[in-house]
């Protein structure tokens, strides 16, 4: 069985920033699940017996290598979209997350072929829906 697919997934989304309008985003490379060669915001599935939070952290070290300086939750959302042409369903648990871009570093190469800082003006032209949706919902806190 498959979360997403067989049953409702959950997902723990997050938005790492630096405190200064920039936020970081991943270049999807080949070897992750969908939409690849889009640019993404963080996140990771939420495993049997681990905690919300426990999950937020471990994906930011996997993914960013970096500690979390500060969260804030934002709030949940229903994704219904396609994924190679099957419907699916997650629940995002989104998340603001403070950390320091000094130390952010790729840290899933062989997912990511790159991580760049943006704001909302310099937003990459290739976005995953996902990360459109979240940037777009929360486009007045990133803006602050």
């Amino acid at each position: 069985m498959k979360k997403g697919i067989d049953f409702v997934g959950v997902t723990v989304t997050f938005i790492c920033h630096d405190g200064k309008g920039n936020f970081a985003m991943q270049l999807r490379g080949l070897n992750c699940r969908d939409e690849q060669g889009t640019w993404d915001v963080g996140g990771g599935g939420l495993e049997l017996h681990d905690t919300v939070l426990d999950t937020l952290r471990k994906e930011i070290k996997e993914e960013y290598s970096v500690d979390c300086l500060d969260i804030k939750f934002l709030g949940y959302r229903d994704m219904h979209r396609m994924d190679n042409e099957i419907k699916t369903h997650w629940i995002a648990l989104d998340h603001l997350v403070l950390v320091d871009r000094e130390k952010v570093k790729n840290g899933e190469p062989h997912k990511f072929d790159d991580i760049r800082w943006f704001t909302l003006d310099t937003l990459p032209e290739r976005v995953h829906s996902g990360a459109a949706a979240m940037l777009e919902r929360y486009k007045d806190l990133l803006k602050s």
